[in-house]
């Protein structure tokens, strides 16, 4: 209840508690409605659901059981959803039926729906893993309706045919448009053309000549047109999934996009669009924070130059140093690249905007549509460190760290299985999007009142880890960034962590794996009882927060090279996802050469997903973009001191968690204020 009262009667800007999500706004109405539930939920299912020694460890601080507040209602974490497969027969969000689409505009619509339906039957985020594709048959469809008009415009004008001959002529373009499927293929235009141009001769006596002009004209107006369409398509798509909310309206959808590979002209301009309305940003020139994009880089495909979508990587690397998105994943890693199957995107590695991938699949097959992670749970290595390095010893106690660690690894498991039991219990029609439209892989099998038990064992269930670098500090006195030594232990420890996930993996037939832990508010909070339990230890628990994942400290200094190649190979042993990001001193858009060596660099290296965030700064009264030093606006002079309208300062933490930086818990802006950037 004092927490309750805290929610109650504080405002979020003084209030910690009510700023553990940056994308929630903790003053709204639906938003302290959103924390009442988590608080009481919380509090539930230490009490009535989770084991007592489970409880002990995440209350203790040994282990962070994340989305507590969702476990008793059996949510699973996330979703890739195949807009193909929604589409195809249509589908319903509960509130009336929606039928397949038949242009871009109603796709792009539909799938803003896709995403904010299925959040509200999960606990984390929407993932699109192959966009273009998927969006690809509304650009078709749009193209084959707007040439087939001003096709027919073109004839009734020259011949001035009557409503019989009109009639007629409607019939025999209808009869063209269904001769070929894809009129925007390149392979397969040619061929239309010379079957149709053959037909306009015969039944209209033309001459060749004639007939090609009108072919011209209509084929050029109706690409226009198409192009123009899929722009405002894909700004809307932007729009919506920045305005529209889900969960009781408490928050905005937290969605992913992945695309870039789709090398068909429909694929294409898709693409293009997507980030050219990004670039162009909001109605008052905002960037937008959702979806997160992320551009799949492949060799062959948009990598070097005279590959098919090169030009749409170069143009990933433009927006992105523009806007913070596009984020890259690199399909050629090692651990990517032996699941691609060269025309089936359903097996290009994707990404969650928070980092999570879902690939491998001990149960079926290894592709990413209609699957997710279950739920994580994160182990706080640092506290392990301080009970066994030379902080206590005068030498680090190696294997009795080990065994702490797979002595948390085994509690973790069975957690995560206990969790899953209750998962699998829960019925089709307790989440009637996930499963009753058949989004999840599988449960197109299922009835309504079926339990979903079985279907589950697609997804994943992941044991997450923070705090390396301060693990390290705490063993040995140093971390990865610093030593050799330090590198090479900091390897064993994660490389043993992935060999327990793949021990439990077969034994228990699910796809148990490892993530490098998007930290969030749990940095902040391990670090709270650590420091109240052990007191403040240099290099360890002297700041706000424990260092994200496998990262090198955001505040040692080093290269922005030696900090990609340091992190690249935690890339492989994380299977349940990870990202490296780089942070950049100034505006990357005015050297966009530099950004792009970087990404280069990235994909080079190794890394799976990856990212590099740079300030972004705007002022509301002008609607200048970029970054503003001294609190004085370089567009119209403004200083933010002298007015009461403060300037918007957008900020990245984890890859995906980005906001204003008003919004963000101490732990966070801490972590921003500490960061070293890269020249």
């Amino acid at each position: 209840m004092e927490i309750i009262a805290e929610i109650t009667f504080s405002d979020a800007e003084t209030t910690n508690s009510k700023r553990e999500n940056a994308n929630i706004d903790g003053n709204t109405a639906m938003g302290t409605m959103l924390q009442y539930g988590s608080v009481v939920s919380k509090q539930f299912c230490k009490t009535h659901v989770l084991q007592p020694h489970h409880a002990y460890a995440h209350e203790h601080g040994d282990i962070h059981i994340h989305d507590l507040d969702f476990m008793n209602m059996g949510t699973l974490t996330c979703c890739q959803i195949d807009l193909q497969k929604l589409f195809a027969n249509g589908f319903s969000t509960g509130h009336g039926f929606l039928r397949e689409p038949n242009d871009i505009i109603s796709y792009a619509a539909l799938a803003a729906i896709a995403i904010q339906s299925n959040q509200n039957d999960q606990h984390g985020g929407q993932s699109i893993p192959f966009f273009d594709y998927g969006l690809s048959d509304g650009v078709r469809k749009t193209f084959k309706k707007s040439y087939a008009n001003y096709l027919r415009q073109a004839l009734q004008l020259l011949l001035e045919l009557s409503d019989e001959q009109l009639l007629q002529m409607k019939h025999w373009v209808h009869k063209m448009e269904s001769e070929c499927s894809h009129m925007l293929q390149i392979d397969m235009i040619e061929q239309y053309k010379a079957f149709e141009l053959e037909q306009l001769i015969h039944l209209y006596s033309l001459d060749e000549s004639t007939a090609n002009k009108i072919q011209q004209f209509a084929y050029k107006e109706a690409y226009r047109e198409t192009n123009r369409k899929t722009y405002q398509a894909m700004e809307a798509f932007i729009h919506n999934l920045n305005t529209m909310h889900s969960r009781a309206g408490a928050q905005v959808p937290f969605s992913s996009v992945n695309f870039g590979t789709d090398i068909s002209a429909e694929g294409r301009m898709i693409s293009e669009n997507l980030l050219l309305s990004v670039e162009e940003g909001l109605g008052n020139g905002e960037t937008a924070i959702f979806p997160i994009l992320i551009f799949k880089v492949k060799e062959g495909v948009n990598y070097n130059s005279g590959d098919p979508n090169y030009d749409l990587f170069k143009l990933s690397c433009r927006v992105s140093a523009k806007r913070l998105f596009p984020n890259f994943s690199f399909l050629d890693a090692p651990f990517n690249a032996k699941h691609y199957i060269a025309g089936r995107p359903e097996t290009e590695a994707t990404y969650m905007g928070c980092r999570t991938r879902v690939l491998g699949n001990i149960y079926g097959d290894e592709i990413v549509s209609g699957r997710g992670n279950l739920s994580f749970t994160t182990i706080n290595l640092p506290r392990l460190a301080i009970k066994h390095g030379i902080i206590s010893n005068r030498e680090p106690m190696l294997q009795q760290f080990f065994e702490a660690l797979d002595q948390q690894i085994n509690i973790v498991i069975e957690q995560l299985l206990d969790r899953m039991k209750l998962q699998g219990k829960k019925r089709v029609k307790n989440f009637p999007f996930l499963m009753g439209q058949h989004v999840w892989r599988g449960s197109e099998n299922l009835e309504w009142n079926d339990t979903i038990a079985d279907v589950i064992k697609e997804g994943t269930l992941t044991v997450g880890f923070i705090g390396l670098a301060e693990c390290l500090t705490a063993l040995i006195g140093k971390h990865h960034g610093e030593s050799e030594e330090a590198e090479q232990l900091g390897l064993r420890i994660i490389t043993h962590m992935r060999r327990r996930m793949d021990e439990a993996a077969n034994q228990y037939q699910l796809n148990f794996s490892l993530i490098a832990t998007p930290a969030e508010g749990l940095s902040g909070r391990f670090t709270t009882i650590d420091r109240q339990q052990y007191g403040t230890i240099i290099g360890v628990t002297d700041r706000d927060y424990y260092t994200n994942s496998f990262h090198i400290p955001v505040y040692y200094p080093l290269t922005a090279y030696d900090k990609i190649t340091r992190e690249a190979p935690y890339h492989e042993l994380t299977n349940a996802g990870h990202i490296t990001y780089v942070e950049l001193d100034g505006d990357p858009v005015h050297n966009i050469e530099a950004f792009e060596t970087i990404i280069r660099t990235m994909k080079e290296s190794g890394i799976g997903y990856g990212s590099i965030n740079h300030p972004i700064d705007r002022d509301p009264s002008c609607g200048f973009s970029g970054v503003i030093k001294a609190n004085i606006c370089p567009q119209c002079g403004r200083n933010e001191d002298d007015d009461t309208v403060k300037f918007e300062r957008i900020r990245r933490i984890t890859g995906y968690l980005v906001g204003t930086l008003d919004r963000f818990n101490n732990a966070k802006k801490s972590e921003v204020d500490d960061r070293v950037k890269h020249n």
